[in-house]
């Protein structure tokens, strides 16, 4: 009331300059008030001015907007996520797959594998895994195992008792780094010989490709070894996908069902802590392991995947799409 009081008397002129020039200084003020509210963490474009983190690509990130679609009523934050690591069997790729396909064709081609192949590096250096584990499993009363004579028997000896081990590992599904590299490599000649052909479920391709927009690393953890993993991964039923990928890890990191394992996978990915990585897998215990390791942690629910226990306590999806 004092201002429009002292300005009687003045000019129109005056009285409309000096609107504009309030004006002008009012979107000064606006924009200096912006810059702070910025620096303190604010958001200033919305009406509730929620605290603001840094995206995966460094951009300024608003938290009230990255709530998930289709999350709860408690509007649980999407938690800021740097890796992306996958299980395979069950996860990206259907269990069958494997116990069908891979499995049997690395039973039926086992014995011609080792004889054709039977004085190269690689499969000296396999039947020298096979042997150390063999001794174990005798050791131990396991199943199945009998004993690998020496060389000196003779190469038809050594392989049918390599034959007769790996038949049996095979059968228990034993999840051990002397079988998977066998394994891995009987499934190379295969491949090459167009006899295989990896299989991952329909979402997984276009998800990868977006994580990879993202700038999100995506890296693959599973009981094959990395050569079987990189077979799958590159020769695909939708193409070559491991463009997509930073690296794979197999058992020689540690058991997946034991929280030291996901340890050594955050130091070696390079993050500031084990939450910024997702674990994705259909195993109950590997999803425990990750849990204790710190890792964010999904379930898989796939077609032919086995039971959750009963409160199992973890976010489930049905397709990479819902991540």
């Amino acid at each position: 009331m004092e201002l429009f009081i002292s300005l009687r008397g003045h000019s129109i002129c005056f009285l409309f300059n000096w609107c504009l020039s309030f004006q002008a200084e009012c979107y000064h003020y606006l924009f200096d008030a912006a810059i702070k509210l910025n620096q303190l963490g604010l958001d200033w474009s919305t009406p509730n001015h929620g605290p603001i983190q840094k995206g995966v690509l460094g951009s300024v990130v608003n938290i009230n907007t990255s709530v998930k679609a289709g999350a709860d009523s408690n509007h649980e934050i999407e938690p800021l996520r740097r890796c992306i690591v996958l299980d395979i069997e069950g996860t990206t790729t259907p269990i069958s797959f494997v116990t069908e396909v891979l499995f049997p064709y690395a039973r039926e081609n086992v014995g011609r594998h080792l004889s054709a192949t039977y004085n190269t590096e690689d499969t000296q250096d396999d039947i020298k895994l096979l042997r150390s584990q063999v001794e174990d499993d005798l050791k131990q009363g396991v199943v199945g195992a009998v004993p690998i004579p020496s060389d000196d028997a003779g190469k038809e000896d050594v392989i049918a008792a390599l034959v007769a081990n790996v038949e049996a590992m095979i059968r228990a599904d034993r999840k051990i780094t002397a079988l998977k590299q066998l394994q891995g490599h009987i499934w190379r000649t295969g491949y090459e010989n167009d006899e295989l052909e990896g299989v991952v479920f329909e979402d997984v391709p276009e998800a990868l490709e977006k994580w990879h927009a993202f700038g999100i690393k995506v890296y693959i953890y599973s009981s094959g070894s990395r050569l079987a993993q990189r077979l799958i991964f590159g020769n695909t039923n939708y193409g070559d996908l491991r463009k997509y990928l930073s690296g794979f890890f197999d058992t020689t990191v540690g058991n997946k069902k034991e929280a030291q394992s996901y340890f050594e996978i955050s130091e070696s990915v390079g993050v500031d802590k084990p939450s910024e990585i997702l674990f994705v897998t259909d195993v109950y215990q590997e999803a425990v392991a990750a849990k204790v390791a710190g890792l964010e942690v999904i379930i898989s629910i796939r077609p032919g995947n086995g039971p959750l226990p009963d409160n199992h306590g973890f976010k489930t999806i049905k397709s990479f799409s819902e991540i």
